[in-house]
């Protein structure tokens, strides 16, 4: 009786997102066109509230004090089921939509490299269709479309969680376009990010540069210290860096000031204090070598992802139900084109091997839980540790598209997104309405995800007195 019901109703949402398809794909188009990044979503996050307010939805904008966090929600009652959006994009990614080669709208310009246009418009598409389908179906419970801003490297949603948005939440459901299609099982890298900032003193380096004290020498120090570091940390850890500031552009100058912004990745949040303070303290040294000051500016982080077999199990039945998006000839040519911009080490490193002869994914990778840790870090994880939350990814592009490109970009803006997008709103709505009929696999999750924690207690990743902000200009 179960599967009845619930391929009737799974039958019907699917049909609602047909419906509204070209809302969805104007909304995804605008905000690829908006590019913006970390905190800066204004325009975007204006948009998803006011088609929410036009579909019905209860809007709450620069939710949690958030300017750029928007939440919609429907329904009464629980369960409370939320269904998490993205929507800021990369630097330095400008290009033109539907271009086989590097072609910048504005060189230097942002663009969305990980897709989050399709992401926020894909879990945008969920909600609509499940609060028609509520409406009338006359299904209890609430729907909440959660406008999460900066995704990379900002830690909104661990922002949120601490804004109480989630205290009331039963579950979370989300997605991420990708190259192939498969539920996510296992858990990511915990994170955070730090400024270390020095301040030297100037002097002419031909003349007097005695009297100088470089902050550049300490950065470079400070990063000499920490690749010698990495021996002694534990092999999952891992150290990144970028110099976000050499004092300028003369070699004939004793450069007074200087910055770098750091990222460490560990696999468990608990073990991220021993490596910060090991890194804080190869920052001091490098400061007490040149005799530079430094402040250190804590900048964002997020927790890794808890994974729930039981939201995974179903995700993935309705995933197989719902089957994978398909492709026409022009855009399989489209594809063709931009894979061969892409080296042969670079297709051989993001393409299953199973699957050289293809361009796009034709079927669900198997579910199988694994004890695995992805190499990246997600703001999904601060949702996971408060709610059981399950993700999947969706072919969206060409197999073989390295995330973080401009030729993610380029496809971002094509009907091969749109395809994948709108595809990801029927899984997470099927996965969504599956709850909302049957209470008891929620109650199941609840109970795995305590399982799961075994007694660990979150804590937000970064600290009570730091508030992420935009990317430093």
């Amino acid at each position: 009786m179960r599967e009845v019901k619930s391929a009737e109703a799974v039958r019907r949402l699917a049909e609602w997102v047909e419906r509204k398809k070209t809302l969805f794909i104007d909304v995804s188009d605008a905000i690829w066109d908006f590019a913006e990044t970390r905190y800066e979503e204004h325009r975007s996050a204006a948009l998803l509230g006011d088609v929410l307010e036009k579909e019905g939805f209860k809007v709450q904008r620069a939710a949690g004090a958030i300017a750029t966090a928007v939440v919609g929600g429907y329904g009464q009652g629980g369960p409370i089921i939320a269904i998490l959006g993205e929507f800021d994009a990369l630097t330095g990614l400008s290009q033109h939509k539907g271009e086989a080669a590097r072609a910048p709208i504005e060189e230097g310009g942002n663009g969305h490299g990980c897709g989050h246009n399709l992401l926020g418009s894909g879990a945008l598409a969920a909600a609509v269709a499940l609060r028609h389908y509520m409406e009338e179906a006359d299904l209890p419970g609430t729907i909440r479309y959660y406008g999460c801003p900066a995704e990379e490297g900002g830690g909104g949603k661990g922002l949120m969680v601490r804004q109480g948005l989630f205290d009331d939440v039963d579950a979370a459901v989300t997605w991420h376009p990708g190259t192939t299609n498969f539920v996510m099982s296992y858990s990511s890298l915990a994170t955070c990010q730090v400024y270390y900032r020095f301040q030297g003193r100037g002097a002419h380096a031909g003349g007097d540069a005695h009297l100088g004290r470089s902050a550049l020498d300490a950065v470079e120090l400070m990063n000499v210290g920490c690749n010698y570091l990495r021996e002694h940390l534990i092999p999952e850890a891992r150290l990144h860096y970028a110099i976000t500031n050499t004092g300028g552009m003369s070699p004939n100058v004793v450069q007074a000031e200087a910055e770098v912004l750091y990222k460490l990745r560990v696999p468990r949040s608990e073990q991220l204090q021993d490596v910060y303070e090991r890194v804080c303290n190869v920052a001091k040294g490098a400061a007490l070598m040149t005799g530079t000051e430094l402040s250190v500016v804590f900048d964002s982080g997020s927790s890794e992802l808890i994974v729930n077999r039981v939201l995974e199990q179903l995700m993935y039945e309705k995933f197989v139900q719902l089957g994978w998006p398909t492709f026409d000839d022009t855009e399989e040519h489209f594809a063709e084109q931009i894979r061969s911009t892409f080296t042969a080490g670079e297709l051989k490193h993001n393409l299953p091997s199973e699957l050289t002869d293809k361009v796009f994914a034709d079927r669900i990778e198997p579910y199988t839980p694994t004890a695995e840790i992805l190499p990246g870090s997600t703001d999904v994880g601060d949702v996971s540790w408060n709610v059981p939350t399950v993700q999947c990814w969706i072919a969206s592009m060409a197999l073989g598209t390295p995330l973080h490109t401009w030729q993610a970009v380029s496809q971002g803006g094509t009907s091969i997104g749109h395809k994948g997008m709108l595809h990801a709103g029927k899984v997470i709505g099927a996965t969504v309405l599956e709850l909302l009929l049957h209470p008891e696999l929620l109650e199941q999750a609840k109970t795995e995800h305590r399982e799961q924690l075994k007694g660990r207690i979150y804590k937000c990743p970064f600290p009570d007195d730091v508030v992420p902000g935009p990317l430093k200009k």
